[in-house]
């Protein structure tokens, strides 16, 4: 993975509480504040996908029109799978 510095200024007592968390897990600070923001940049992606789903869904017609094709679907298969 490639690394770029970063300067940012960040509050004295947030540093303080970064120094000592990430002293305890054994990582560096630049570490664990990359791990710290890649867990929360996948979370803000999820929820930004959680939110374009539900958003889509939200519509009832494109609701039953998933449920109809879903329950279709269902009706295909053998016990043994998908015959095609």
């Amino acid at each position: 993975m490639h690394t770029q510095k970063v300067a940012i200024s960040i509050p004295k007592e947030l540093v303080t509480m970064i120094d000592d968390i990430s002293k305890k897990r054994g990582l560096s600070r630049s570490k664990f504040i990359s791990t710290v923001l890649r867990e929360k940049l996948i979370s803000e992606r999820n929820r930004h996908i959680k939110d374009a789903y539900d958003l889509a869904f939200s519509d009832e017609s494109i609701r039953k029109e998933q449920l109809s094709c879903a329950k279709w679907f269902e009706g295909l298969g053998t016990e043994e799978g998908q015959e095609w």
